[in-house]
């Protein structure tokens, strides 16, 4: 008798271990499915567009080379919004020798070395005649930037000599890094087939100028930045530098250079082939206008 209770309670020990493990699994299996479907309906919610930014039309800046009847190109980037206008982009990533956009690094790197002291150093004219007028006579860095003095930034070059150039390119990373041999130290930013920047990497090289994140001190930074300067208003302050490259046909004017309004920051890039003389003031012009298209370059009441 005592056997046959003893089975009895064996028995209904196992069903009941059983109905609890069948309990527990049922249990796992109902939590996973709430997570899974609750992960599944938060992923299905669509996604808020309170905080969207509205979208921005991009003015039409091709049209002011069509009224110049030029073909180029503009690279406008606004730093605060991190928003790139721009026409023709093809030619902003087309590499070509900056020309006298070069005075700028040309600048930083005659500072930094102290081949020339200060922005107010004088060197004496050579004697040689040349075809602009502003250029002969004796001058310094500032004048010499302004009047984009061509014998000036060669003397530089020179002395700060081939080895000291190639280490500030290959530091700063300024275009293909290409300035030739010895022989070339004061003309490979004006030959094509050397040195050559795009201008995208323009907008890059001047933005780290911005940031003074460059291989230089920080007094030839800023005045390098003070000599850039070509109006300065209580609203604005707007820097550039030209360049005209002659060893391409067609001729390639330059414009580079920032654009400080409404506390913010707009680099820009011009490009524009060029013809005749009379052609030089459009680089500056298109540029303005392009920047006028975004609102800035304006009186502000």
């Amino acid at each position: 008798m005592k056997n046959i209770w003893f089975r009895i309670w064996r028995f209904f020990r196992r069903y009941t271990e059983r109905r609890n493990l069948v309990f527990t699994i049922v249990g796992c299996l109902t939590v996973l499915s709430v997570m899974t479907f609750g992960t599944i309906y938060v992923l299905a919610q669509p996604a808020s567009t309170s905080s969207e930014r509205p979208a921005v039309k991009a003015p039409n800046l091709g049209r002011h080379f069509q009224e110049f009847g030029r073909e180029g190109s503009i690279l406008i980037y606004d730093s605060k919004n991190n928003r790139t206008y721009e026409h023709n982009p093809q030619r902003n990533a087309t590499a070509i020798a900056p020309a006298s956009t070069f005075k700028i690094f040309n600048a930083l790197v005659a500072l930094e070395t102290r081949v020339v002291p200060d922005d107010v150093a004088v060197l004496t004219w050579d004697g040689i005649h040349r075809e602009i007028d502003t250029w002969n006579h004796d001058t310094n860095l500032r004048q010499a930037f302004k009047d984009s003095t061509v014998w000036f930034y060669q003397v530089l070059a020179r002395r700060a000599g081939y080895e000291r150039m190639q280490q500030f390119i290959n530091k700063v990373g300024y275009g293909n890094r290409q300035i030739g041999t010895a022989a070339d130290i004061d003309h490979f930013w004006l030959q094509q087939q050397l040195l050559q920047i795009t201008p995208k990497e323009q907008i890059k090289f001047l933005h780290r100028l911005y940031q003074g994140d460059l291989p230089f001190s920080q007094r030839t930074i800023n005045l390098v930045k003070d000599i850039m300067v070509r109006e300065q208003t209580p609203d604005y302050t707007f820097r550039g530098k030209t360049g005209w490259l002659t060893s391409t046909k067609p001729e390639v004017g330059w414009f580079v250079g920032y654009l400080e309004q409404n506390k913010n920051v707009y680099f820009f890039a011009t490009t524009l082939d060029m013809q005749k003389p009379e052609d030089a003031p459009a680089r500056i012009e298109i540029t303005r206008r392009s920047l006028k298209d975004l609102g800035l370059l304006t009186q502000i009441n």
